[in-house]
Protein backbone atom coordinates (compact mmCIF):
# COMPACT_ATOMS: atom_id res chain seq x y z
CA UNK A 1 0.00 0.00 0.00
CA UNK A 2 1.22 3.49 -0.84
CA UNK A 3 0.28 6.95 0.44
CA UNK A 4 0.95 10.09 -0.48
CA UNK A 5 0.37 12.15 2.72
CA UNK A 6 0.24 16.15 2.72
CA UNK A 7 -0.47 18.58 5.82
CA UNK A 8 -3.05 20.62 5.03
CA UNK A 9 -4.76 23.99 6.01
CA UNK A 10 -7.66 22.57 4.09
CA UNK A 11 -8.76 20.13 1.11
CA UNK A 12 -11.72 18.94 -0.41
CA UNK A 13 -12.85 16.82 -2.85
CA UNK A 14 -15.25 17.07 -5.65
CA UNK A 15 -17.58 14.85 -7.80
CA UNK A 16 -19.56 16.03 -10.66
CA UNK A 17 -19.39 19.58 -8.99
CA UNK A 18 -20.62 18.72 -5.44
CA UNK A 19 -18.25 18.72 -2.47
CA UNK A 20 -17.88 14.94 -1.53
CA UNK A 21 -15.20 14.93 1.28
CA UNK A 22 -13.93 18.20 2.81
CA UNK A 23 -11.08 19.15 5.61
CA UNK A 24 -10.15 21.87 7.36
CA UNK A 25 -6.36 21.03 9.00
CA UNK A 26 -4.96 17.67 9.10
CA UNK A 27 -4.03 15.33 6.24
CA UNK A 28 -5.08 15.09 2.40
CA UNK A 29 -3.92 11.32 2.26
CA UNK A 30 -3.79 9.50 -1.43
CA UNK A 31 -4.31 6.22 -1.58
CA UNK A 32 -3.00 3.11 -3.89
CA UNK A 33 -3.30 -0.34 -3.08
CA UNK A 34 -1.39 -3.13 -4.82
CA UNK A 35 -2.36 -6.27 -5.63
CA UNK A 36 -0.21 -8.01 -2.93
CA UNK A 37 -1.61 -5.34 0.12
CA UNK A 38 -3.02 -7.44 3.27
CA UNK A 39 -4.42 -6.35 5.88
CA UNK A 40 -1.06 -5.84 8.10
CA UNK A 41 -0.39 -3.39 5.09
CA UNK A 42 -3.48 -0.95 5.75
CA UNK A 43 -2.84 -1.05 9.82
CA UNK A 44 0.78 -0.05 9.11
CA UNK A 45 0.22 2.66 6.74
CA UNK A 46 -3.05 3.70 9.12
CA UNK A 47 -0.59 4.07 12.11
CA UNK A 48 2.17 6.07 10.06
CA UNK A 49 -0.28 8.48 9.04
CA UNK A 50 -2.20 9.20 12.63
CA UNK A 51 1.34 9.00 14.33
CA UNK A 52 3.61 11.19 12.30
CA UNK A 53 5.05 13.83 14.17
CA UNK A 54 4.78 16.58 11.08
CA UNK A 55 2.61 19.51 13.37
CA UNK A 56 4.33 21.99 15.02
CA UNK A 57 4.59 22.45 18.77
CA UNK A 58 4.99 25.31 20.56
CA UNK A 59 8.36 25.75 20.01
CA UNK A 60 7.89 25.57 16.03
CA UNK A 61 9.23 22.23 15.82
CA UNK A 62 7.72 19.41 13.72
CA UNK A 63 7.01 17.34 16.78
CA UNK A 64 2.95 16.70 16.92
CA UNK A 65 0.63 14.17 15.49
CA UNK A 66 -2.41 14.59 13.80
CA UNK A 67 -4.11 13.17 17.23
CA UNK A 68 -2.53 15.43 19.26
CA UNK A 69 -3.52 18.64 16.96
CA UNK A 70 -7.10 17.35 16.54
CA UNK A 71 -6.35 17.11 12.88
CA UNK A 72 -8.74 15.34 10.25
CA UNK A 73 -7.99 13.30 7.44
CA UNK A 74 -9.53 13.16 3.50
CA UNK A 75 -9.07 9.56 2.20
CA UNK A 76 -8.94 9.46 -1.80
CA UNK A 77 -8.50 6.65 -3.44
CA UNK A 78 -5.51 6.97 -6.34
CA UNK A 79 -4.68 3.78 -8.37
CA UNK A 80 -2.07 5.76 -9.98
CA UNK A 81 0.67 5.54 -7.17
CA UNK A 82 1.32 2.33 -8.57
CA UNK A 83 2.00 3.38 -11.89
CA UNK A 84 6.01 2.13 -13.24
CA UNK A 85 7.07 4.71 -15.14
CA UNK A 86 10.49 3.13 -15.89
CA UNK A 87 9.95 1.67 -19.06
CA UNK A 88 8.20 3.82 -22.30
CA UNK A 89 6.33 6.48 -21.87
CA UNK A 90 3.15 5.14 -20.82
CA UNK A 91 2.63 3.99 -17.09
CA UNK A 92 2.09 0.14 -16.52
CA UNK A 93 -0.42 -0.16 -13.74
CA UNK A 94 0.03 -4.12 -13.44
CA UNK A 95 0.82 -3.76 -10.22
CA UNK A 96 -2.06 -1.98 -8.81
CA UNK A 97 -5.40 -3.72 -7.44
CA UNK A 98 -8.58 -2.85 -9.34
CA UNK A 99 -11.98 -3.29 -8.97
CA UNK A 100 -14.40 -4.76 -5.86
CA UNK A 101 -11.36 -6.05 -4.48
CA UNK A 102 -9.21 -2.53 -4.02
CA UNK A 103 -12.59 -0.69 -2.80
CA UNK A 104 -12.51 -3.55 -0.17
CA UNK A 105 -9.54 -2.77 1.28
CA UNK A 106 -10.03 0.86 0.89
CA UNK A 107 -13.12 0.77 2.62
CA UNK A 108 -11.72 -1.51 5.26
CA UNK A 109 -8.69 1.24 5.51
CA UNK A 110 -11.30 4.23 5.75
CA UNK A 111 -13.06 2.19 8.46
CA UNK A 112 -9.92 1.63 10.48
CA UNK A 113 -8.82 5.65 10.56
CA UNK A 114 -12.60 6.06 11.90
CA UNK A 115 -12.03 4.02 14.64
CA UNK A 116 -9.48 6.21 15.99
CA UNK A 117 -11.72 9.14 16.83
CA UNK A 118 -10.24 11.59 14.17
CA UNK A 119 -12.66 12.96 11.24
CA UNK A 120 -12.37 11.23 8.22
CA UNK A 121 -13.72 12.15 4.67
CA UNK A 122 -13.42 10.75 1.79
CA UNK A 123 -14.10 10.79 -2.08
CA UNK A 124 -15.82 8.28 -3.90
CA UNK A 125 -14.06 5.29 -5.49
CA UNK A 126 -13.10 5.31 -8.92
CA UNK A 127 -14.79 8.53 -9.10
CA UNK A 128 -13.25 11.23 -11.56
CA UNK A 129 -12.19 13.46 -8.46
CA UNK A 130 -11.32 16.85 -8.74
CA UNK A 131 -9.13 17.65 -5.32
CA UNK A 132 -8.52 21.12 -3.81
CA UNK A 133 -5.90 21.23 -1.35
CA UNK A 134 -4.28 24.26 0.16
CA UNK A 135 -0.96 23.00 1.43
CA UNK A 136 0.62 23.88 5.16
CA UNK A 137 4.31 23.91 4.76
CA UNK A 138 4.47 22.49 2.19
CA UNK A 139 5.19 18.90 4.32
CA UNK A 140 4.30 15.99 1.52
CA UNK A 141 5.65 12.22 2.66
CA UNK A 142 5.45 9.34 0.38
CA UNK A 143 4.73 5.82 2.42
CA UNK A 144 4.80 2.49 1.56
CA UNK A 145 4.01 -0.60 3.47
CA UNK A 146 6.99 -2.69 1.87
CA UNK A 147 9.01 -0.17 2.66
CA UNK A 148 10.40 0.25 -1.50
CA UNK A 149 11.21 3.82 0.19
Amino acid sequence: MRAVVQRVKSSSVTVDNEIVGKIEKGFNVLIGISKDDTVEDLKYIKDKVINLRVFEDENAKMNKSLKEVGGELLLISQFTLYGDCRKGRRPNFMEALGGDEAKKLYDLFVDMCKKEDIKVETGIFGADMKVDILNDGPVTLILDSKKNF
